[in-house]
C-alpha cells in the first residue's frame, strides 16, 4: 500500500541552521538506544519516542507531520582482553559512531500506520541521508568537550630572537642557576635555561625561569622535556602568565641549534599534569579498604552525563530536583505537557523532562556495554542522562553559561532561579522557587538620637563570609586554615556593626548601628560559603573547613523581633538618608571644577555619581558622551534609578566607590551578587559594558509576586539535606559534585552524584567541611 503523504509532504533537507534532534526525545529521555528507537520528524526534525509514551505520535497529530525516520542503535559489545590504556591526553580521542554502534533506520508514516516505507523513494531517501549525516543538537556541544582552548599571543607572534648560536647538549642538562635536571625551561629569546615553578605531583622547581623573565623582560619559554618530534611542546608566556601555542616552534628552537626531529619527550606536559591533578580531584569512589563504592539505581538516583565542563550544572540540578517543591511542580502527575512546536526550546517542557529523567527511575540502570573480566573488575555505572537541551536553554543569550567553559555553580543556581521565576507557569501551578524565598530585615539606629529604620529585602539565598585564619605550616607546605563552625559564620552575618552615615533627624555624624536578621525563614535555606581571598584583585578560592552538624539545629535566635513599641522610627522623608542606599555626596573638588567649566550642577552630580565620584576628568568624559540623554537634567536618585536599592548596603557601596567602582553599576553589581563585595568586584570587571540599568522584566514584575516569602513561625529547625562540593583553586575550574541525603530502603544515607556515577557513601564529614553550596531543609 502506497502512502499518500509522501508526495504531498514537501520535505526538504535540514539546512545549516536547522537543529536535528536524532539522539533523544525532546519531551523525555527515551533515545535511539532504546528497543523502540527514536522517531525523527522528516518535516521539522523533532525527535519523539515511539514507545509507551509515544511523544512522536503526539507531535505528528498536533502539527500534521506524519513522516518520520525511526533510528535504532545498539552498541557493539566491548570485551577487554587486556588492561585499559591510561588516560594521557586532555582531549578524548575521536571515535566514529560506526566504531561504537550498529544503527538501523526505518521510514514510517504515523498517520497511515505504515512501518516500512521505501527509503529509496527520491522524495524520502535524500532527506533521510541528510538527517543521518547532520550534526545532532548535542554534537555541537560535545566537539569541544575536555579540549583546552590555547592560542598564541602577541609576545610569541612578535618574538625577536637573539643572534643564532649552538647550545651544547651538556648545557641543556641542568638549570643555569641550580642543579635541577628536570622541569627545565628554555628562554626562546636569549637561550637561557632555568627551572620552572614547583608543580603538583612532587615536580621540583625554584622558579629560576620566571626570575629570568622578570629580570630581563623575556616572556616566552619552552619546556625542554615536553618537546616532541611532531613539534608539540609546553610553551609558556610569562608576560601573559598563560600557557600558549607557538606555531613557529621548530624555527625558534633551530635558532639555538635544537632540531625537533632529534627531540624525544621525557617529561609530562602541563596538560598531562593537569589531568593527573584532575584525577586526584576526583572525589573518592572507593571505601577505605580499596573496594569500589556500590552504585545506586532507582527513582531519584539517576546520574547526568558530563557534556564537557558541565559538572557545575549537574550538581545544581541534582540538588534542585531533590527539593519537594520542584518534584511536585515538574514531576509526575502535573498534567499534560505544553503543546509547542519546538519542545526543545521550551523551558517548561525541558524542566519536566529533566524531572521525569531524574525522578522516575526509568533511566537509572547499569550500562551494559562492557563485559566485566579480570582486567575490568569495575562495577558498572549508569550511562547518565544527557541534559543538552536544558543546558542550551539555560545558557541561551548568557555570555558565560552559553559557553563550554567551567562556571561558578552558585551563579548558575541564581540564574536558574531567575529563569524559573520569570517563566510562565501554567494555570494553577506554583513557582517552586517560592520554597527557597525568605525575607531579611535590616535595622538601622542612629547612635545619637536612637531613632530607628527597619527595611526588608526578599532573598532566595544567603552568603556567609568564612573567616580566614591560617594555621602554622612548614615551609613548602600548602597553607591550611583554622576550622570554623556554621554558627560562627551566621553570627558574623547577623552581628551588629557601625556604619558611617549622617542622621538628618538630629544632624549627628556619629553614625548608625546596623544589624540584619531573618524576618521570615524559607522551607529550603540555600547558603553559599564564600571561602575567597582576593589576591591582586583576583578572587582565589581557599579551603577552609566549615563544621556543620548532621542533626537538626535551630535558627530561632536569628529571627528579627521587628520594631518595638518603645522605638521611635525615623520620619520617612529623613529615613531615606539612612536607608540601604545613602544620600549621594559628590566629590566637592571635582564638583567645583565641573561647575567652573560651565556644566549645570545637576549634570555634574549625575556624572560624578555615574563614574564612581572619583575625579573631574572621568565625569567630564561621561558628560560629553551623555549630553543627549533624555534624563540628563533629572536629579540623581540613588535608589530610584537603579531599582535595586534594597540590595545596596551603604558601607559596601562606599567600599566600591573608594575603588573607583561606584555609581549605578556598583548598585547593580551588589544586587546581582546579593551584596557580596568580592563577587560584586568580579561582576563589575566581567560586565564592563553594563551601565547599571534595571532589567525591564524585573522592574515590571508585579508587587504581589513578592508577598508570602517564608514563614516567621517558630521553632525554625533546619537540617542539612544536600551540598555541592568543589575541588580546585578557582570556582571557574576544577570539579563539582553533589552529596544528597536519600532514603535507601529503610535507612537514610548520603549519596554522591558525580556526573553519571551515583554511589552510596559511608562518610560525608570531610566533604561537608569543604562544601561550596549548602541546602538546608526546614524540619
Amino acid at each position: 500500500m502506497a502512502c499518500p503523504h509522501v508526495s504531498s509532504a514537501n520535505l526538504s533537507k535540514p539546512g545549516p541552521s536547522d537543529l536535528v534532534y536524532r539522539e533523544d526525545c525532546t519531551q523525555c529521555f527515551d533515545s535511539i538506544d532504546d528497543p523502540a528507537g527514536l522517531d525523527v520528524c522528516l518535516k521539522c526534525f523533532n525527535g519523539g519516542c515511539p514507545g509507551d509514551r509515544n511523544h512522536a505520535k503526539l507531535h505528528s497529530t498536533a502539527h500534521g507531520h506524519p513522516l518520520v525516520v525511526n533510528i535504532r542503535r545498539t552498541r557493539k559489545v566491548i570485551e577487554r582482553d587486556e588492561p585499559p590504556l591510561k588516560m594521557s591526553k586532555l582531549a578524548i580521542a575521536a571515535e566514529t559512531e560506526a566504531d561504537r554502534y550498529e544503527t538501523k533506520t526505518t521510514v514510517k508514516c504515523l498517520e497511515c500506520g505504515l512501518d516500512e516505507l521505501d527509503k529509496e523513494d527520491p522524495a524520502i531517501g535524500p532527506i533521510v541521508d541528510s538527517v543521518m549525516k547532520a550534526n545532532t543538537f548535542s554534537q555541537k556541544e560535545e566537539v569541544k568537550a575536555w579540549e583546552q582552548e590555547m592560542t598564541s599571543c602577541e609576545h610569541i607572534l612578535t618574538l625577536q630572537q637573539d643572534p643564532p648560536k649552538q647550545i651544547e647538549s651538556q648545557d641543556l642538562g641542568h638549570c643555569s642557576k641550580c642543579d635541577l635536571k628536570e622541569n627545565l625551561w628554555l628562554c626562546l629569546q636569549c637561550g637561557a635555561l632555568g627551572c620552572g615553578r614547583a608543580q603538583f605531583g612532587g615536580v621540583g622547581g625554584n622558579s629560576h625561569a620566571l626570575a629570568h623573565s622578570q629580570e630581563t623582560g623575556h616572556g616566552v619559554a619552552v619546556k625542554l622535556g615536553s618537546i616532541t618530534p611532531e613539534g608539540t611542546a609546553d610553551v609558556y608566556c610569562y608576560t601573559c602568565d598563560e600557557e600558549r601555542v607557538d606555531e613557529e616552534l621548530g624555527a625558534h628552537l633551530a635558532n639555538w641549534g635544537i632540531l625537533l626531529s632529534e627531540r624525544q619527550k621525557t617529561e609530562k606536559s602541563l596538560t598531562e599534569m593537569q589531568i593527573e591533578q584532575n584525577l586526584r580531584w576526583e572525589f573518592s569512589m572507593t571505601t577505605e579498604d580499596g573496594k569500589e563504592l556500590t552504585p545506586q539505581f532507582g527513582p531519584g538516583l539517576t546520574g547526568l552525563k558530563n557534556l564537557g565542563n558541565s559538572c557545575y550544572l549537574a550538581s545544581i540540578i541534582q540538588c534542585l530536583f531533590d527539593i519537594p517543591a520542584f518534584q511536585e511542580r515538574y514531576g509526575a502527575g502535573v498534567g499534560p505537557l505544553p503543546d509547542v512546536l519546538d519542545p526543545a526550546q521550551d523551558l517548561e517542557t525541558q524542566l519536566r523532562k529533566i524531572a521525569d529523567g531524574l525522578l522516575s527511575g526509568r533511566y537509572s540502570k547499569p550500562e551494559s556495554d562492557i563485559t566485566v573480566s579480570e582486567h575490568s573488575p569495575e562495577v558498572p555505572h549508569q550511562k547518565g542522562l544527557q541534559p543538552s537541551m536544558l543546558k542550551h536553554l539555560i545558557g541561551r543569550g548568557h555570555a558565560e553559561f552559553s559557553t563550554m567553559r567551567q562556571q561558578d555553580a552558585f551563579e548558575l543556581l541564581q540564574h536558574v532561579i531567575k529563569l524559573i521565576t520569570r517563566s510562565k507557569h501554567p494555570s494553577g501551578l506554583p513557582d517552586p522557587t517560592q520554597s527557597m524565598r525568605f525575607v531579611l530585615e535590616q535595622r538601622l539606629q542612629c547612635l545619637n538620637c536612637k531613632k530607628v529604620r527597619y527595611s526588608s529585602n526578599e532573598q532566595d539565598s544567603i552568603f556567609i563570609d568564612v573567616p580566614l585564619e591560617k594555621l602554622p605550616a612548614e615551609e613548602g607546605e600548602e597553607p591550611k586554615y583554622k576550622p570554623v563552625t556554621l554558627k560562627e559564620c551566621l553570627d558574623n552575618l547577623t552581628a551588629t556593626e557601625v556604619v558611617e552615615l549622617g542622621c538628618t533627624s538630629c544632624s549627628s555624624k556619629d553614625g548608625f548601628s546596623k544589624r540584619t536578621l531573618f524576618k521570615t525563614f524559607p522551607e529550603v535555606l540555600v547558603v553559599n560559603a564564600r571561602k575567597m581571598a582576593v589576591v591582586n584583585w583576583v578572587p582565589v578560592k581557599v579551603d577552609v573547613p566549615v563544621l556543620v552538624d548532621d542533626e537538626p539545629f535551630a535558627l530561632d535566635s536569628y529571627l528579627s523581633k521587628g520594631q518595638q513599641p518603645d522605638e521611635e522610627a525615623l520620619p520617612e522623608v529623613e529615613a531615606a538618608a539612612a536607608s540601604n542606599v545613602p544620600a549621594f555626596v559628590p566629590n566637592a573638588e571635582a564638583l567645583a571644577m565641573l561647575e567652573g567649566m560651565g556644566f549645570p550642577r545637576v549634570r555634574c552630580e549625575k556624572a560624578l555619581h555615574a563614574t564612581g565620584n572619583s575625579d573631574a576628568n572621568s565625569a567630564m568624559e561621561w558628560l560629553f558622551a551623555h549630553m543627549e540623554d533624555p534624563d540628563i537634567d533629572v536629579p540623581v536618585s540613588v535608589g530610584g534609578d537603579s531599582g535595586c536599592a534594597s540590595a545596596a548596603d551603604p558601607e559596601k557601596l562606599a567600599m566600591l566607590e573608594s575603588m573607583g567602582l561606584g555609581g549605578p553599576r556598583a548598585v547593580k553589581a551588589l544586587k546581582e551578587t546579593n551584596g557580596d563585595v568580592e563577587r560584586a568586584i568580579e561582576w563589575l570587571f566581567s560586565h564592563p559594558d553594563d551601565g547599571g540599568a534595571v532589567d525591564e522584566e524585573e522592574a515590571a514584575a508585579p508587587a504581589g509576586d513578592k508577598k508570602g516569602a517564608g514563614s516567621a513561625e517558630l521553632p525554625a529547625n533546619f537540617q542539612l539535606q544536600s551540598i555541592v562540593c568543589h575541588k580546585g583553586t578557582s570556582i571557574h575550574a576544577g570539579h563539582y559534585v553533589a552529596f544528597i541525603r536519600k532514603k535507601l530502603g529503610e535507612q537514610t544515607s548520603w549519596v554522591l552524584f558525580n556526573d553519571e556515577k551515583v554511589v552510596k557513601v559511608e562518610d560525608v564529614e570531610e566533604m561537608k567541611k569543604f562544601a561550596y553550596v549548602y541546602f538546608f531543609k526546614r524540619v
